[in-house]
């Protein structure tokens, strides 16, 4: 075992999906019924896991097994309700950390359809292209996951 020097930096990236819903159903969707649309690629501990999220200050987003294996997601920065979610959260040394990662979701709503704000802004041993990874992990989260489930809800 030696000791190595890790690079660290900080940056950003901002994406935004549009969902044909009210704020109020992509705020239930997405703070309620987290597990219904979470995608299978993204269960790290394996598809008998399941999403939670407790959505309140120092809450958290955790997906468990019935097994006992957990993993946190997120923690829960700030709530405003129907409004924005301030989280924040670790990336282990075995997914391209270790790091920081402090992520917005905001909603905005105009003329029934309702815009999911995402910001991750992310510091420590990260670099561009797992950066990269990340936004486009979460395109493909909100965009296919919560989207496709918000709009398919009746």
């Amino acid at each position: 075992m030696g000791n190595e020097q890790l690079n660290t930096s900080a940056l950003s990236y901002d994406l935004a999906v549009e969902i044909s819903a009210t704020k109020t159903q992509v705020w239930q969707a997405l703070t309620t019924d987290v597990n219904a649309w979470w995608l299978p690629d993204f269960h790290m501990l394996g598809p008998k896991s399941t999403m939670s999220f407790d959505v309140r200050g120092g809450g958290t987003l955790v997906e468990t097994r019935p097994d006992g294996a957990s993993l946190l997601w997120y923690t829960v920065h700030m709530v405003q309700p129907e409004e924005t979610l301030h989280l924040t959260g670790h990336i282990a040394p075995d997914f391209g950390g270790p790091a920081t990662t402090m992520l917005r979701l905001k909603l905005e709503e105009r003329d029934g359809v309702t815009t999911l704000l995402v910001h991750d802004a992310i510091y420590g041993h990260i670099d561009e292209s797992a950066a990269s990874c990340l936004e486009i992990g979460w395109a493909q989260l909100f965009g296919e996951g919560l989207k496709r489930f918000v709009e398919a809800s009746p």
